[in-house]
């Protein structure tokens, strides 16, 4: 199916969603509380945001016409759930794969395959790559390619991959990421890092859901906040 481009706010809202199906599933379609706090996460984000209640809502609004997003039943609140996979017609792996560049931006195949971890486990990069080639050479009557490999950027040994959902590349808008950074810490251990980071802020997140729920039952305040 051959979308129109997303904006970037929707991309995030969309991809939280499907990260979130896949790493937190007993929290699993999300409140619009939790989603922002997942759309505003400080870490496996690229770029960092702030959106609001109102910017999220607008963006599910929107995401609703396209058959992407849909509203959960069965709950005294309303809960979100993306129908992705369906309306795109990709297998778990590419979602896996499209739902990383959305929320972290332009990756290589190795930090990818470190990356969707928690989403999908992939044998190993070779079949990382099978998947983007498969998005890449995407036929029209589908859609489309979905992804794009850019330019090796100077000093890299790897060229990386950024969806096309919101639309083509402009390669100067990541032309001031591509230099990779120096540091001792391997691609494993950083992998491992953002695992155990994104896994605390999981936690928190329904921490917070749940405080919240019980005053609002006890007909107390939320702490930080006034009657």
């Amino acid at each position: 199916m051959s979308l129109r481009p997303l904006s970037p706010l929707e991309a995030r809202v969309l991809g939280t969603l499907m990260e979130k199906a896949r790493t937190v599933p007993d929290s699993y379609p999300l409140t619009l509380n939790s989603l922002v706090l997942g759309c505003n996460q400080k870490t496996s984000r690229d770029p960092i945001m702030e959106v609001t209640d109102a910017q999220a809502q607008a963006a599910l609004d929107s995401l609703k016409l396209l058959h992407l997003v849909l509203e959960a039943s069965g709950s005294r609140v309303v809960r979100y759930e993306h129908n992705f996979q369906r309306v795109l017609g990709v297998p778990e792996q590419s979602a896996a794969i499209l739902g990383l560049l959305m929320l972290r931006g332009p990756q290589t195949s190795g930090e990818l395959r470190i990356s969707t971890e928690r989403w999908h486990r992939f044998a190993d990069i070779s079949s990382v790559e099978a998947f983007l080639e498969e998005l890449q050479d995407r036929s029209t009557d589908k859609g489309g390619a979905l992804v794009t490999r850019l330019p090796r950027a100077p000093g890299a040994r790897e060229q990386r991959w950024a969806h096309l959902l919101c639309g083509e590349v402009a390669l100067g808008a990541v032309g001031a990421l591509a230099a990779p950074a120096r540091s001792d810490v391997s691609l494993g251990e950083l992998g491992n890092l953002q695992s155990r980071v994104s896994t605390l802020e999981n936690e928190l997140a329904q921490l917070r859901e749940t405080v919240q729920k019980l005053c609002s039952e006890l007909g107390l305040s939320p702490p930080g906040q006034s009657k």
